[in-house]
């Protein structure tokens, strides 16, 4: 994985190309990866980039974590990716928490075949052992970071070797590594990245 400066990231981005022309970024949790990643999805938006893909920002209840949503990027449905708790027999676990296979399959899956097939810019947040649990969304991560298409991506920082295929897929990109110190001028560049992406896109 290349450890980019902020400065150099842009001019990374500019000089992939095809399934390559990916930004991705990783760290440890709560550093602000997903901050990152929203700041470059609404600035694809607000350069008229059509952004397909799925997140999955966490649910609190009160100062506990109840679980994860899965949205769709394109349409904004949303479903759950996991809860905490047992969950019903023969539910994957990644934890303390259940996989939410009926809204995985119904949202996920969906939300990322459209991406390749329609979007300008696909975006995923994140790509971590609950989204790579169940195979149907695996085999759409992994079809849409194959794609041509320009990417922006979160992914777990023990992606390499937790999953070696998507690893390789994805350190194909410009990936960062996102720290305490950093995430200011990450934050501060994005709408550059945004601009990177969408000239990749053919969108701008």
């Amino acid at each position: 994985m290349s450890d980019l400066r902020a400065w150099s990231i842009v001019e990374c981005v500019k000089a992939k190309s095809g399934a390559d022309a990916l930004l991705g970024f990783t760290g440890p949790p709560g550093v602000g990866k997903s901050t990152i990643f929203s700041k470059i999805i609404a600035g694809l938006k607000e350069l008229g980039c059509k952004v397909g893909g799925i997140a999955a920002p966490e649910v609190r209840t009160g100062s506990s974590r109840a679980g994860f949503k899965i949205v769709d990027l394109m349409s904004g449905e949303e479903g759950w990716l996991a809860k905490r708790g047992s969950g019903p027999p023969g539910a994957p676990r990644v934890g303390r928490y259940y996989v939410v296979e009926y809204d995985v399959i119904r949202i996920g899956v969906p939300a990322l075949r459209k991406a390749v097939e329609r979007a300008d810019v696909i975006g995923i947040d994140e790509i971590g052992p609950m989204e790579l649990t169940l195979a149907p969304l695996r085999d759409a991560i992994v079809s849409a970071l194959a794609s041509q298409k320009p990417k922006v991506v979160v992914f777990h920082r023990r992606l390499r070797s937790s999953d070696p295929e998507v690893y390789r897929l994805v350190s194909k990109g410009c990936t960062v590594e996102v720290s305490i110190a950093n995430r200011s001028a990450l934050g501060e560049v994005a709408p550059r990245l945004a601009e990177a992406l969408a000239e990749k896109a053919g969108c701008r």
